[in-house]
């Protein structure tokens, strides 16, 4: 009994070290990165990365930007949540897709490195602070890319660009899943053990489906030419988000395209498949 006892006690032990080491590294891995981590990722390479910090209706925001040749296009990037600017990095150190554009990609509020403001829980303010970044640049020549929440933002743009491409968009209330791990959030007894970016994520997760109720029946009041690009098996923004917005678009403004038993973290692992869609969509 004493040597089950003692084998117990150290298997507990064990495990608790585990779950500890793993915690730490997803903590770390999901964290917004500073500058000089963000600056060592493009150190091997012939790119020029400009970090800039902008401000809009007083929070301070990062922004990357790689600007190679007036003459092309400009991509503005759009991350999730949870997300950052740098969820896009393979994509803006890429010399195919840089000899056809230039690229922008930016922290939304509360994803910032060390952000003390919290996320705000509006696609209407995001898509105004978007608007602001767009201001800078020549509509006919800006192509928006929204990843998951960012999806959304994007699409409430109504100025005419040259093109707005959606990536595994969560535009639709009615399907939105909310995940179980969301309680460990909103017990107070178990929120402390969500990494802060994390809290901010849960706050926007839980208020999207309402805040989408107030977008989605006008998506199709967009002037612009859409593509949604979708992965099958997403559980975590389902397939028929994309669908939805196909039944609201003319075949001549809106195309999807679908990318067969890909999940949701697909602009990473179908990294080529994205690349060459953007590619297409650059010519």
């Amino acid at each position: 009994m004493k040597l089950l006892k003692k084998i117990l006690k150290i298997t507990g032990i064990f495990l608790f070290i585990i779950l500890l080491v793993l915690y730490y590294l997803f903590s770390n891995f999901t964290a917004p990165k500073s500058d000089k981590e963000i600056l060592k990722k493009f150190e091997n390479s012939s790119i020029t990365l400009v970090i800039t910090y902008e401000n809009f209706r007083g929070f301070e925001y990062r922004k990357l930007t790689i600007k190679k040749d007036t003459t092309l296009p400009t991509i503005v990037f759009v991350h999730g949540t949870i997300g950052s600017s740098t969820d896009f990095s393979k994509y803006m150190k890429d010399s195919l897709l840089l000899s056809k554009a230039n690229m922008i990609s930016y922290d939304r509020i509360g994803y910032n490195y060390q952000d003390k403001n919290s996320v705000q829980e509006s696609i209407a303010f995001e898509r105004d602070m978007l608007q602001s970044i767009l201001q800078k640049l020549t509509p006919n020549k800006t192509i928006l890319v929204g990843y998951s929440y960012g999806g959304p933002i994007t699409l409430a743009i109504q100025q005419k660009v040259r093109k707005i491409i959606l990536l595994a968009p969560a535009v639709y209330s009615e399907i939105e899943p909310m995940p179980w791990a969301l309680n460990l959030y909103k017990w107070e007894l178990t929120r402390w053990l969500v990494p802060s970016v994390w809290q901010e994520a849960s706050k926007e997760k839980l208020s999207h489906k309402q805040d989408l109720q107030l977008f989605e029946n006008n998506w199709k009041n967009s002037p612009n030419q859409i593509v949604s690009i979708h992965g099958t098996s997403d559980r975590i923004v389902p397939f028929e988000n994309s669908t939805f917005l196909e039944d609201q678009f003319p075949k001549n403004q809106f195309e999807l395209i679908s990318i067969p038993d890909a999940g949701h973290g697909f602009i990473w692992s179908k990294f080529d498949d994205i690349k060459q869609l953007l590619i297409h969509q650059l010519d």
